[in-house]
C-alpha cells in the first residue's frame, strides 16, 4: 500500500510538471477592442521598440477581415505599425499600387501607420527546417522592426484548409516570390509558374510551417500570437467574394506559442456542438479537405511549438 501511495504521488508530481511545461493559451469570448488589449496584457510580454502588427488587410470586396475599429486600441497600446506584403495571385493586392488602394478602401491607413514590407524589395532569412525550403523570402522592411504582434483572423482557407497565426507568419510575411516558394514547396519563386507546382499539399503545409518557424526565430522571442475567431467563413480574407460564415463568433485566443494557439482554435471548432444557424461542419469539411490540421502536426515535429497546451479562460 505504501509503495502504491509513493507511485501515485510520483505520477501526480510528473503530471503537474508536464502541465506546467505546457504553453499557456489565453481565451476570452469577448471580441472587442478592450478585450484585445486585455488578452495581450495577459501574455505578460511587453511589445517594445519598433512594433510590427501583422494582419491581413483583406482583398477588395471582402468584408470579413479584422476591422480597424476592432484592432485600434491594441495597435495604439503598443504604438504599432500595420505590416503587410503583396500576394502571389492576381487580385487587388498583388500590385503595390492596387494594394495601397485596398488598404485605403478598408480604412487602415486613415488610422494607422501602414508598411507594405515588400513594396521596394525582399530579403532572405534562414530556415531551420530544410525539407523543402533553402530560405524564406520576406519583405526587406522586416529588419525595421524589433517586435511582432501576429494578429490573425482565424477562418477557413481554400488551399491551407484554415488560416491562423501559422499562415499569418508564413504566407503573410512572405513577399510575392516568398509566397510562390512556399506554395510550390520550394520549387519556384515565380508567381506565374507557381500554379503548375501546387500538387504537393503536405509539402505546402510543411513549407508553411518551416516559413513560420523562420519568422519566429528571426524575432528571437520578441513575438506574440493572437487569433480572432470571428466571421469564420470557409474562405480566407484573400477571397474578394467569400462564403457567408455559418459558424457564430467564438472569441479570441492568444499565446507565446504559435502551434498551441492554432491548435486550441482547431480544438474549439472541431469539438463544438453545432446547431441550425450555428454550424461548424462546413469549416471542418474545408479544413479536412485540405488536410489542414497537418500543419500543427508538422510544426510541432520541427520544434516550432506544442500541440499540448493549458487553456486559461480570462472570463472566469
Amino acid at each position: 500500500m505504501k509503495s502504491l501511495r509513493l507511485f501515485l504521488s510520483a505520477v501526480l508530481v510528473l503530471t503537474s510538471a508536464a502541465l506546467l511545461a505546457q504553453p499557456t493559451v489565453y481565451f476570452t469570448r469577448d471580441i472587442t477592442p478592450e478585450s484585445l488589449v486585455k488578452i495581450y496584457k495577459a501574455l505578460g510580454v511587453e511589445a517594445t521598440g519598433r512594433v510590427a502588427v501583422k494582419i491581413s488587410t483583406g482583398e477588395s470586396g471582402n468584408t470579413h477581415y479584422l476591422k480597424p475599429t476592432l484592432i485600434r486600441n491594441l495597435v495604439e497600446e503598443v504604438n504599432g505599425t500595420i505590416v503587410e506584403c503583396c500576394t502571389a495571385y492576381p487580385g487587388s493586392r498583388m500590385d503595390p499600387k492596387k494594394h495601397w488602394e485596398t488598404i485605403h478602401e478598408h480604412g487602415f491607413d486613415s488610422i494607422f501607420a501602414v508598411d507594405l514590407m515588400d513594396e521596394y524589395g525582399q530579403i532572405r532569412i534562414p530556415v531551420q527546417d530544410h525539407k523543402h525550403l533553402r530560405y524564406n523570402i520576406v519583405g526587406n522592411h522586416l529588419p525595421n522592426y524589433d517586435f511582432m504582434i501576429n494578429l490573425a483572423h482565424f477562418k477557413g482557407h481554400a488551399m491551407g484548409g484554415f488560416g491562423g497565426v501559422l499562415k499569418n507568419a508564413s504566407i503573410g510575411v512572405a513577399s510575392t516570390a516568398g509566397k510562390a516558394n512556399i506554395h510550390s514547396a520550394g520549387i519556384t519563386e515565380d508567381a506565374a509558374e507557381m500554379w503548375s507546382h501546387i500538387d504537393d499539399q503536405d509539402g505546402f503545409l510543411e513549407s508553411m510551417a518551416a516559413a513560420a518557424q523562420a519568422v519566429h526565430n528571426y524575432f528571437n522571442g520578441h513575438v506574440i500570437y493572437i487569433n480572432v475567431m470571428n466571421n469564420m467563413s470557409v474562405d480566407c480574407d484573400c477571397d474578394g467574394h467569400p462564403a457567408k460564415p455559418e459558424l457564430q463568433d467564438m472569441g479570441i485566443m492568444a499565446s507565446l506559442d504559435p502551434v498551441a494557439v492554432d491548435q486550441a482554435c482547431l480544438d474549439m471548432v472541431f469539438n463544438y456542438k453545432g446547431k441550425p444557424g450555428d454550424d461548424n461542419k462546413p469549416l471542418i469539411e474545408r479544413i479536412n479537405r485540405q488536410h489542414g490540421t497537418y500543419i500543427t502536426d508538422y510544426a510541432e515535429q520541427i520544434g516550432l511549438g506544442s500541440k499540448a497546451y493549458t487553456l486559461v479562460n480570462l472570463d472566469n
